[in-house]
């Protein structure tokens, strides 16, 4: 594993810093994670694709085309419930 110099507001670093520390982790650590967490440009596009053709398929299937305000009003009530799992 190499190792990367990168160059931020020390106020950026100081707050990352501590975020890591409360999680148990060092900077190394927390930003390692971080970065296997976060998707590309390409995986984004990828998803996004996917949940195209999926919804194509449920649409074809049943009938289920759920309208923008729709999908809005179930991702707010799957972050409510992710929240109250996680307790965030």
């Amino acid at each position: 594993m190499s190792d990367a110099n990168i160059r931020i507001p020390e106020e950026a670093k100081d707050r990352l810093a501590a975020i890591a520390s409360a999680e148990g982790l060092s900077l190394r650590a927390y930003l390692a994670r971080l970065a296997e967490t976060l998707l590309t440009p390409a995986e984004r596009a990828e998803r996004a694709e996917r949940a195209e053709k999926a919804l194509a398929a449920l649409k074809e299937w049943n009938g289920y085309a759920p309208t923008a305000a729709e999908e809005q009003n179930l991702d707010s009530e799957l972050d409510r419930r992710l929240a109250q799992v996680t307790g965030r």
